[in-house]
């Protein structure tokens, strides 16, 4: 196996611990449209593009209003928790881990479903632009995880070829886009981010601590 020379971060779920606070404002955005989505049909959508999720929902619940507007009402609500929350709570080990990747020359790039303000707003808030020259936002592309396209988008813009990439993920559809994309993946078992299957991950963590992350990525 080639070296792996680029790490590719999902987002939510692998940086901040901020899927309870999406599933909190989807839930009560469900609750206002006189919708009862049950927990276990809304995990399913972790991991793609909000726009995508909604475009599904309305579609599926035949909802008389756009995914856009939706989506406006959502990001204003989410932008204004974060805004309020004196201390974002980012996952345990993952600063560590991130300034390790970067002292050992690894490329390291963000490919979120987030939206870019969303992402800009997280990764100022907890200090770590510095370290991701390269940003991707999934809800600027047409197609969504489970669907490669971030991920090899993430490939070119690194000029990396897939099989020297390695991505981070916390969810099923995320680990089914890296795999797709013909990369080697971690996935992350987060608590809050439901019981994903993970299973098509190359490894599985709990947690990011103190891991041999040479044998890891080999």
């Amino acid at each position: 196996m080639k070296q792996i020379t680029t790490i590719i971060f999902d987002m939510d779920g692998v940086i901040v611990d901020s899927e309870p606070i999406h599933m909190k404002i989807e839930q009560e955005l469900f609750h206002e449209l006189g919708l009862e989505i049950t927990t276990e049909e809304h995990w399913q959508y972790v991991g793609t593009s909000a726009h995508e999720m909604w475009e599904d929902i309305i579609d599926k619940y035949q909802l008389p209003v756009s995914a856009d507007k939706i989506l406006a009402e959502k990001q204003q609500r989410y932008l204004k928790h974060l805004s309020n929350t004196e201390k974002l709570n980012h996952i345990s080990g993952i600063k560590r881990l991130i300034r390790h990747f970067y002292k050992h020359n690894k490329s390291l790039v963000l490919a979120s479903s987030a939206t870019r303000e969303e992402i800009k707003f997280v990764l100022n808030k907890l200090n770590l632009k510095t370290y991701f020259p390269i940003t991707i936002s999934g809800a600027e592309l047409e197609r969504s995880k489970p669907d490669p396209m971030i991920f090899l988008k993430a490939s070119t813009l690194s000029q990396t070829p897939p099989e020297q990439c390695c991505v981070i993920e916390d969810s099923e559809n995320g680990v089914r886009a890296a795999k797709a994309a013909g990369m080697r993946c971690i996935g992350y078992r987060n608590p809050h981010s439901g019981d994903q299957d993970l299973s098509k991950a190359d490894v599985i963590l709990d947690d990011f601590g103190k891991q041999n992350w040479e044998k890891i990525l080999s």
